[in-house]
């Protein structure tokens, strides 16, 4: 976290929100820095995989206590509309080499991360060796040392930006970006810099089990930078199901309050190590859409850029069933090489001197970009769509597996081909016959892993009112082909080919479909659904009937009465507003809300036993059933 949003404690396990921070002068900052009134706290990163602490994160903090409280971003806000950031700046980092120094940084096996402003990373005089006298004074060597720059800032010449993170790079300073995604530069910033490490701002991290968005959005971001060779800090982890999450992600180093608060000395607290938990699975024994290329990877011992290609040739020589070899530079997927390829091309070559040739040179000599490489949770048919489209000798060559942007293992095309084949026999034996979506079974167990990955999400009940009369007024046939033609108006609407976990449909049986969705979109949805069947009816009734909105048949008593033309009442149930911690208490919930949608005239929607919205558009409350 960076010092500009870093909140004074004034006491002993005081937060850092509900005050409001005190004003400060221009004169006041002056007065701080002219007679040494700032020090600086320690807060440790931890290691996920081993958890030990891999570095501390230096914060600016008052040396006193002051009434009313102040608020540090206050104070950083304050002085870069001064003009004085620069001064604070350097006065704050001399704090936290000096700081350090004293503490016994030198003796530990860390990190110190120190943030710093660009306006203040551009200045003149800090590109003049300022940083480096400070470093070396306080006995802190400069390749322990992470430069944190914080995104909050606008950058107006990332030119002159760009060759001053590399002027510290060249001086051996790591580089960090802080507070990704809550500033200006975003992947501007990301590119321009090339950062060695990223610390995903405490805005994504805070109740990301709970939130769909914030969870896709930072495990998108923790593969892209896996990919790219950069380390992920997770910051502002303050409760247990956060952390929980973010070792799913593979997220490399933690920090927050949960763990440790800053604190005047250097903590020597080790954590257990987190390791990555698997229970979402690949291939759940759910719907086809969650079937992903990571069921069949096998783990295959990786070679190094820097091998010998003796290596490799050993390798494929000893064992003659070793179609491919993944080549992995810190844990990236960088190549593969190709048994035959590799063999004629480099151990042969066209006039047989390859091998000899070959004595001398290392596998990134070699080296090609023509590799399929894809994430795990990467469904089977898109994996199958991508080996398609490559060229002719590459067609067969094994699959590269990483996830969160981290090698896992290979795929082989005959497994592949297994995992297809057992995937279509599973679809058709959970399937309902009529519209083939998934059925009971598969729905219970999506329901389930959703909750037991504790992300919220909205359940939409759908129900056909009054099918009875109507398949017995039209017939057997008409009514199949409207359960199925309904099925179909679902999936167009709720999964109109994109491959999204959060968007499920499922038929439950008879005239009842439920969909899944990401919370606060399952409305618009469903309004959709809705609307889609207005352009329906016409088929689904005779001319007369349509032109006269209504038709007679037999209700369930066996009178003949007037019925108005096909309808749907939908219950929404989102887990975010009605916590929920089974199948059967979510069907129960379900049920109710679509009765309560029933009680309505024509198609309906009611949400969590409280809003109704009309087809037509018009709002009132629903009725709890």
């Amino acid at each position: 976290m960076s010092q500009t949003a870093e909140v004074i404690m004034l006491e002993k396990g005081a937060g850092h929100r509900g005050f409001q921070p005190g004003r400060i002068s221009r004169g006041e900052i002056l007065d701080l820095l002219d007679n040494n009134g700032l020090t600086a706290w320690f807060q440790p990163v931890f290691s996920r995989q081993t958890g030990e602490i891999f570095g501390y994160e230096a914060l600016a903090r008052l040396r006193e206590k002051r009434t009313p409280p102040l608020d540090i971003g206050e104070l950083f806000k304050r002085a870069q509309a001064e003009g004085i950031i620069s001064t604070l700046d350097m006065v704050c980092r001399e704090h936290a080499f000096c700081r350090a120094g004293e503490l016994g940084f030198a003796e530990r096996n860390a990190y110190l991360y120190v943030n710093i402003c660009p306006a203040t990373l551009m200045h003149p005089d800090h590109r003049g060796g300022a940083t480096d006298r400070l470093a070396e004074e306080c006995g802190i060597p400069k390749e322990r040392i992470i430069l944190e720059i914080t995104e909050q800032e606008a950058i107006r010449n990332y030119d002159l930006f760009k060759k001053s993170v590399e002027y510290y790079r060249r001086r051996g300073y790591k580089i960090a970006i802080d507070d990704f995604g809550v500033g200006y530069g975003g992947l501007k910033m990301l590119s321009v810099i090339e950062p060695d490490y990223l610390k995903v701002d405490r805005h994504f991290v805070t109740n990301i089990d709970q939130d769909s968005f914030k969870h896709n959005l930072v495990d998108a971001i923790a593969t892209v930078c896996h990919k790219l060779g950069i380390t992920v800090i997770a910051e502002g982890i303050e409760r247990p199901e956060e952390l929980e999450t973010l070792a799913r992600f593979d997220i490399d180093l933690l920090q927050g309050f949960l763990l440790e608060r800053p604190g005047p000395t250097l903590s020597r607290q080790r954590l257990a190590p987190l390791a990555v938990r698997d229970d979402a699975s690949y291939c759940p024994e759910a719907h086809g859409e969650s079937c992903a290329i990571g069921a069949t990877v096998k783990y295959l011992e990786p070679l190094s850029p820097q091998q010998s290609l003796m290596n490799a040739y050993q390798r494929f020589t000893e064992d003659v069933k070793l179609q491919g070899i993944p080549v992995v530079d810190e844990q990236r997927v960088v190549g593969m090489l190709n048994r035959t390829h590799f063999l004629e091309k480099q151990m042969v070559g066209p006039y047989g001197y390859g091998f000899a040739l070959s004595v001398n040179r290392v596998v990134r000599d070699v080296l090609g970009d023509d590799f399929l490489l894809v994430e795990a949770v990467t469904p089977i048919e898109e994996v199958v769509r991508r080996i398609k489209s490559r060229r002719g000798r590459h067609l067969y060559d094994d699959i590269c597996v990483a996830k969160n942007g981290k090698y896992l293992g290979t795929v082989a095309i005959n497994a592949l081909l297994e995992a297809i084949t057992q995937k279509s026999i599973q679809l058709a034996k959970g399937a309902n016959p009529l519209s083939g979506l998934p059925g009971n079974e598969f729905i219970q167990r999506t329901v389930a892993t959703f909750l037991q990955r504790k992300v919220n999400f909205d359940v939409c009940y759908i129900d056909i009112d009054d099918f009875k009369p109507y398949n017995d007024y039209y017939g057997f046939e008409k009514g199949d082909m409207v359960i199925r033609r309904i099925g179909q108006l679902i999936v167009d609407i709720v999964q109109p080919g994109v491959n999204d976990s959060f968007r499920f449909v499922g038929h439950i049986g008879g005239d009842d479909f439920i969909v899944i969705t990401r919370p606060h979109a399952s409305q618009q949805i469903c309004r959709r659904i809705i609307d889609g069947l207005e352009g329906l009816l016409p088929e689904f009734h005779g001319e007369r009937e349509f032109s006269e909105g209504r038709y007679y048949a037999r209700d369930r008593q066996g009178e003949q009465r007037q019925f108005a033309l096909l309808s749907l009442s939908i219950g929404i149930v989102s887990t975010e507003e009605c916590p929920v911690n089974s199948y059967a208490e979510l069907a129960f919930l379900a049920s109710g809300v679509k009765r309560a949608a029933k009680q309505e005239k024509g198609s309906a929607i009611v949400r969590n036993r409280r809003e109704s919205v009309r087809s037509q558009g018009s709002q009132e409350e629903g009725t709890a059933a």
